[in-house]
């Protein structure tokens, strides 16, 4: 086995130095195409912008004329506008890090011709150093067609100077800026890109830290090696430098030969390390799986047997634990059903009341004696729609403009039997199509003032107002119902300000709690009543704004509601 290992090794080994340098190689090969292809266009540029400025000084009208007029002559202003636009317009095609200047020997006169982003103490230096390299009889065969680096401020610049008899134009470039696209290529994370004067000083890049004396090589940098690729401006003064370490192909061969070293450790010790986990995490995790599917198929969880993982332990108990409180829940929910379908019941009992047919029955019987046949056919008409949508309202919500003209019906039946003593009034200032409450839960209340606020004393008035308000968690109708009665009395107000349960002897006030707990139920938090007096008792209803979900909300509530 070990024999083995060690022939992979050696393979290995040799197939990872071959393809490393084969890679070396390609790399080498693709950034030198790179670095020719950007020294190319630069070289078009260069010789173009040359030739450009040599046309401009022969031919260009606007440099004759600032050479024969004044600086602050009316000609010399509008002729260096004119060459500002045109050398700018050169800019804007080569790029801003190019800038123009031009010198005017007679009149000594040197400013740029185009936008200038260079700091000023650099203008000033370069100013001063360009002056003094014109006055050089040799300038035309130094600097012309020629780019030459300066240094201003320990900035390197690189100038190209082009004379004609006592005028200059001058380009200006700097050393990091043109090397900039270069430094972008990944040269490896020691690698770097410079540009290099005719004595192989550095112009730009790399930063200065890499120029100090190197700390001693780490084990693996020592398998680092470098390669340089060099390449030649053509009429300039300097040349561009390369230096690519890619320090990871060296890296990963090391790195494979430790891994094949430990894999000789690893070989001897896995079996051991399986045989470990099997016993101590792989048996007790089957144990505890067979354990959740015996919960799963509803059987009661075995005991935990005892191991060395007391998480598994734990893990065991507070799912049993769970599974303890999901069984509690369903019976809470189971139970909490059937107090819905309590409270549903109490309210079907609440909306059968013979006592109230028995009433319009009488009532009718004394119309019928009085021949008063218009009355009983509005109260017999009255009675009937009323009885019908008490039996059609089996759902959990229903049209809140149904329920209104419910309401309505309700109290023209009570109008016909009391007279004048008391009158209504319904007030709609919402668009209400839609809008779906809870059935009767408006009448409970309308009849609560009616039982309790009718006397002969005095003429009720009830009023039911249904407006819309907007607040930041959404729309609520508000459903307010007043009356000019004796209003509630100190105790029992005080114990529906208070949300305390009212005694229901006597079957009173059966129905304000049922409805209640009916709100409760629907919307659960969502809903508020409040209880007030206020020249008679009032009450408000703040419920959510929920909407009938079909298209056409006549054709009947067939889904169940519930807020939350």
């Amino acid at each position: 086995m070990i024999g083995i290992s060690f022939i992979v090794l050696i393979l290995d080994l040799v197939i990872s130095i071959a393809s490393i340098s084969m890679v070396k190689q390609q790399s080498t090969q693709y950034l030198q195409d790179a670095a020719d292809l950007y020294i190319n266009r630069i070289n078009h540029d260069f010789a173009y912008i040359n030739h450009f400025m040599g046309w401009t000084l022969a031919n260009d009208e606007n440099l004759s004329t600032m050479n024969t007029y004044g600086v602050n002559s009316i000609p010399f202003l509008k002729s260096n506008e004119k060459l500002h636009k045109l050398f700018a317009e050169l800019q804007r095609n080569y790029g801003q890090a190019y800038h123009f200047f031009y010198y005017l020997e007679n009149s000594q006169y040197f400013l740029n011709c185009a936008p200038m982003s260079i700091p000023y103490s650099d203008y000033l230096e370069v100013k001063s150093q360009i002056i003094t390299l014109t006055r050089d009889k040799g300038v035309y065969e130094k600097f012309y067609s020629r780019w030459t680096p300066i240094h201003a401020n320990g900035t390197s610049y690189l100038i190209n100077i082009v004379p004609y008899y006592n005028r200059y134009l001058i380009a200006l470039i700097s050393a990091d800026e043109l090397i900039a696209p270069l430094q972008q290529i990944n040269l490896g994370a020691s690698g770097y890109a410079s540009l290099v004067n005719e004595y192989g000083e550095q112009l730009s890049g790399p930063p200065k830290d890499r120029n100090l004396p190197a700390s001693k090589p780490s084990f693996l940098e020592r398998f680092q090696s470098s390669n340089v690729v060099s390449s030649t401006f053509s009429n300039a003064a300097f040349s561009a430098h390369m230096v690519i370490k890619f320090g990871a192909f060296e890296k990963i061969m090391v790195a494979q030969l430790l891994i094949m070293l430990l894999f000789l450790i690893v070989t001897s010790t896995l079996s051991a390390i399986m045989l470990f986990f099997r016993r101590n995490l792989l048996i007790p995790i089957q144990r505890f799986s067979r354990n959740l599917a015996r919960i799963n198929e509803g059987d009661e969880a075995t005991d935990f047997k005892s191991t060395r993982i007391t998480e598994l332990e734990q893990v065991n108990e507070q799912f049993k634990e769970l599974v303890s409180q999901i069984k509690r829940f369903k019976i809470d929910r189971y139970e909490q059903e059937l107090e819905k379908q309590r409270i549903r019941l109490d309210y079907m009992k609440l909306q059968i009341k013979p006592h109230f047919f028995l009433n319009c029955l009488t009532s009718m019987y004394s119309m019928a004696q009085m021949q008063m046949y218009e009355e009983i056919e509005s109260m017999a008409l009255a009675t009937s729609r009323y009885f019908r949508y008490i039996f059609q309202s089996d759902e959990n919500f229903v049209l809140l403009e149904d329920e209104i003209e419910h309401v309505r019906t309700f109290l023209d039946i009570q109008k016909s039997r009391y007279r004048d003593a008391f009158s209504y009034r319904i007030e709609q200032s919402a668009n209400i199509n839609g809008i779906v409450v809870p059935p009767l839960v408006i009448q409970t209340f309308i009849e609560n003032a009616v039982k309790y606020g009718v006397s002969r004393d005095r003429e009720l008035c009830i009023t039911l107002s249904v407006t819309e308000q907007q607040l930041d968690n959404g729309d609520q109708m508000v459903i307010r119902i007043s009356d000019t009665g004796p209003g509630f009395s100190p105790e029992i107000l005080d114990l529906l300000m208070r949300g305390e349960v009212l005694e229901q002897t006597g079957g009173n006030r059966i129905g304000i709690m049922n409805t209640i707990q009916r709100l409760e139920l629907l919307y659960r938090h969502d809903a508020n009543i409040s209880f007030a007096n206020d020249g008679g008792a009032l009450i408000v209803l703040t419920l959510p704004k929920m909407l009938h979900p079909t298209g056409n909300p006549k054709e009947g509530l067939t889904h169940e509601y519930i807020a939350g």
